[in-house]
C-alpha cells in the first residue's frame, strides 16, 4: 500500500496534544468504482459479519445524486448486507411504507439487495449519553435486529444542516419518522416538526447526539465510508436538487465518523475546482461544521485525523 499522510488538526487541544499514531485514520481513493469501494472497506480492517445493516439513502424521487445500485451492489454483496432506511418526517414520496418501498424498487435498490424500512413496524429508543437536549433517540424497530452496520452516505450539501455525510445518515437516517422529527426539534416533538423548529445550533447538536447514541449501541460493530461525489448543494431527500457544481472528490472512509466527515468537509476547501464556492457556502450559512464540533465534544470522535491516500 502507497500511503501518503498529513494531519488535520481541529483546533482542540485534546486532539492536538494526540501523537501521529493515535489519531485516527481517514482513507482516500480518488478514482470512484465498485473495485475501490470494496478496496477502502477492505484497508478499514474491521469485517462486517452477522446480520449487516448498510445504511444507505434510498433518494427522493426526482432526483439523482444518490449513490447508484450499480456502484455499491458488489460491497453489499461482498458482507451480505441488507439494505436499511427509515421513512421520513416530511411528506414527500417516502413518508410510508409502501411508497418508501417503491421508490426504492424504482431507484433499483431491491434488485440488488434485501431493503428493510426498519420502522415499518415502529420505533425503539437507544439512550443518549452526555447529550444537552436527547436523553433518547428513536429507531426503527428492526434496528437492533442487526449485528453490524455499515454507514455508506453520499456525502453532499444539505439544506438544514449545512452538509450531509456519515454522523447525518447515522442519525436522522437510522431515526424513525418520528425520530427525525425529534432530532430536528432537539427533543420537543415528534411530529409537525416545522412548527417546534429549536436554534440551529441546537438542532446540530441533536443531530450529533443522536449519532453517538447509534454508535454507542454499535460499539466495534460499525464502519463509516462517505462517496464525495455528485456535490450538489442540496440533499438526496430534495425531489429537485441543486445540479452539482464542482468535481467529484472521491470515496473515503474512516472508523471514525467525525474525522470522516471533517476530512470530507476539508478536501472541499481545499480543491482547486472553483464550484467548491457554492458547497462551502452551503455549509457555512448553517453553521454546519458545529455538528462535528459537538461531536467531538461528547465523544463521539475526532476532528484530528490523519489522512492516508491509498490511490
Amino acid at each position: 500500500m502507497c500511503a501518503t499522510l498529513f494531519v488535520s488538526g481541529s483546533g482542540c487541544a485534546n486532539a492536538q496534544d494526540k501523537s501521529s499514531e493515535e489519531l485516527p485514520k481517514v482513507y482516500l481513493l480518488e478514482e470512484i468504482s465498485s473495485d475501490n469501494l470494496i478496496k477502502i472497506y477492505e484497508a478499514l480492517g474491521r469485517e462486517a459479519t452477522g446480520k449487516v445493516a448498510v445504511k444507505i439513502s434510498t433518494g427522493e424521487p426526482g432526483g439523482n445524486n444518490f449513490l447508484q445500485p450499480a456502484l455499491i451492489a458488489p460491497l453489499v454483496q461482498k458482507v451480505g448486507g441488507t439494505i436499511v432506511e427509515c421513512n421520513t418526517a416530511y411528506n414527500g414520496k417516502r413518508s410510508t411504507t409502501e411508497e418508501h418501498m417503491k421508490a426504492a424498487e424504482d431507484h433499483g435498490f431491491t434488485a440488488i439487495a434485501p431493503v428493510d424500512i426498519m420502522d415499518a413496524e415502529g420505533e425503539t429508543a437507544l439512550p443518549v449519553t452526555g447529550g444537552k437536549h436527547l436523553k433518547e433517540d428513536f429507531v426503527g424497530s428492526h434496528y437492533p435486529d442487526y449485528e453490524f452496520t455499515i454507514i455508506l452516505s453520499h456525502f453532499k450539501g444539505h439544506a438544514m444542516g449545512g452538509f450531509g455525510g456519515a454522523i447525518k445518515n447515522m442519525s436522522i437516517g437510522i431515526a424513525s419518522a418520528g425520530g427525525k422529527a425529534w432530532i430536528h426539534t432537539a427533543g420537543k416533538a415528534k411530529s409537525d416538526l416545522w412548527n417546534h423548529l429549536p436554534e440551529q445550533d441546537h438542532f446540530l447538536e441533536s443531530m450529533a447526539e443522536a449519532a453517538k447514541a447509534v454508535a454507542d449501541h454499535c460499539g466495534d460493530n460499525i464502519l463509516y465510508i462517505s462517496v464525495a461525489n455528485n456535490l450538489s448543494v442540496d440533499c438526496d431527500c430534495s425531489s429537485h436538487p441543486e445540479d452539482p457544481r464542482m468535481g467529484d472528490i472521491g470515496i473515503l472512509a474512516s472508523l471514525d465518523p467525525v474525522a470522516l466527515d471533517r476530512a470530507c468537509t476539508d478536501l472541499v476547501r481545499a480543491s482547486e475546482d472553483h464550484g467548491k464556492i457554492h458547497l462551502i457556502e452551503r455549509i457555512d450559512s448553517r453553521h454546519g461544521m458545529h455538528t462535528l464540533e459537538h461531536a467531538e465534544a461528547i465523544g463521539l470522535g475526532s476532528q484530528s485525523y490523519k489522512l492516508v491516500r491509498l490511490d
